[in-house]
């Protein structure tokens, strides 16, 4: 059996401790970017008054070359240890004249003395270090102090290379690996540390019921491409690098802008609200008023914010449906169950042949993702209005295309003139009733015939 040593080391004894680490030949080039970078920094500086930051595991392989010298290869982490080798040299260089500056002195990585003959590797190195001076300006000898000793990471040197292999995959293979929304967990409950155990059982038990699938389609299919389509970005696929859109604001920092004012206000009145004495007696409770293209709020709100939203895509994935056990109270439903041409497309999109194609599916979230909008921002106003337009909007590219790809729906949803546009702009829900829509010359024949009879009885078939 070999040695194996496991610790947990900040960054200051990384780089003052370990002068023989060496990136091996195999590893794969230095591919982070700017956001990575960028989400990094903004993490160290969040989290500056924690006493432990912790940065993840390093894996490295312990062994003696041919001159007899300790090596430490880098068997997993090198993204992490290149890119905090950056931001130490950055500091150096910009704080090296302050008088407080001292004792880092003699703390410096020695993996930037390495070469790096693969282009990707410059390109990313030069980018993320012009990046990482730019942030760096802002540092002070708090921030600078929090970044040396008290970002950690789990250091484990392994003398056996097949033996560090093995532990490196099961630390990145084994089962599946993290989704977004699992890091999103992990940094909201971060940022509970001030509230009661009861309250976060509280938050997460609506999450811990949903399973990781609903989970992913929940944020892939509706809130990213909501919050995206609505300024006009893509929304194709939501990983890892997108995490950023569903981080957002601590109301408990002192420090505060104008624009958080009314989200504070919001906050601290729910609290008061749902705390008073009264609220023993009639039983009432208010839930934060939340939108889904707002600034997100950290910690509790967050969880309470996809429990809510979570909550209104059921209601809109019920009318996917013909069961007859689901909640016929929902708005959606009484719709459904009505008389009317919004109960006729509801009916219609739950039934027609061609429902289940996948490009089909692609039109349907479009079409869900517009409802759930409409519905966040202007609720059951004229509701039955709103799914003919939707409806209209989304589904002529089904019926003008002879294929629908992802690409279709996500460049529909980013259109200037869209509906997620107007929406996020609109005051008063006529804004999108007003929205002119063209009709259609059909390409798309098969399994569409009663897709073609609604957009024909709806005078928008030429």
């Amino acid at each position: 059996m070999t040695k194996n040593k496991a610790k947990i080391i900040s960054i200051n004894e990384i780089f003052h401790d370990n002068k023989n680490l060496n990136i091996p030949d195999y590893q794969r080039p230095y591919k982070w970017n700017e956001v990575n970078v960028q989400q990094l920094i903004e993490d160290i500086i969040l989290h500056q008054n924690i006493e432990e930051y912790r940065l993840g595991t390093i894996v490295l392989h312990e062994y003696k070359d041919a001159n007899n010298n300790e090596v430490l290869d880098i068997v997993d982490g090198q993204q992490r240890l290149i890119t905090l080798s950056l931001i130490s040299l950055a500091i150096e260089m910009q704080f090296k004249t302050e008088t407080f500056y001292g004792r880092f002195l003699k703390i410096k990585s020695c993996l930037l003395q390495q070469e790096f003959p693969n282009l990707i590797s410059q390109y990313n190195l030069q980018k993320n270090f012009k990046l990482i001076q730019r942030q760096i300006r802002n540092f002070n000898e708090e921030v600078i102090q929090f970044f040396y000793e008290n970002c950690k990471v789990v250091w484990v040197e392994i003398e056996d290379v097949s033996e560090a292999f093995q532990f490196f995959d099961s630390q990145n293979s084994r089962g599946k690996d993290l989704e977004p929304h699992d890091l999103l967990k992990a940094f909201h409950l971060r940022e509970m540390e001030h509230n009661t155990e009861k309250e976060v059982l509280s938050c997460v038990s609506h999450w811990e019921q949903m399973d990781q699938e609903q989970l992913s389609v929940l944020f892939n299919d509706y809130l990213f491409r909501v919050r995206n389509w609505s300024k006009g970005r893509s929304a194709r696929f939501f990983n890892k690098s997108d995490v950023h859109i569903f981080k957002g604001i601590s109301l408990e920092d002192p420090g505060h802008y104008n624009f958080i004012k009314p989200y504070r206000i919001n906050h601290f009145y729910t609290e008061k609200y749902n705390s008073d004495l009264d609220r023993k007696i009639d039983g009432q409770r208010a839930s934060y008023p939340f939108q889904i293209d707002q600034i997100i709020i950290n910690g509790k709100r967050f969880f309470e914010f996809v429990t809510y939203y979570s909550k209104i895509v059921n209601q809109i994935n019920d009318t996917h449906s013909n069961d007859d056990s689901l909640n016929k109270q929902s708005p959606l439903q009484k719709i459904k169950n009505g008389k009317s041409r919004a109960s006729d497309i509801l009916e219609v999109l739950s039934s027609y042949s061609g429902k289940n194609r996948t490009g089909d599916r692609y039109v349907r979230n479009l079409f869900d993702c517009c409802l759930l909008y409409y519905l966040d921002k202007f609720g059951n106003y004229k509701l039955d209005q709103a799914i003919e337009k939707f409806f209209i909007w989304t589904y002529t590219k089904r019926l003008d295309k002879y294929s629908v790809q992802l690409a279709t729906i996500d460049n529909r949803g980013m259109e200037s003139d869209g509906f997620f546009r107007i929406i996020r702009e609109a005051i008063d829900s006529k804004d999108i009733f007003q929205k002119p829509l063209e009709t259609v010359i059909p390409v798309q024949k098969s399994k569409t015939g009663e897709l073609l009879q609604l957009f024909k009885d709806l005078n928008y078939l030429n």
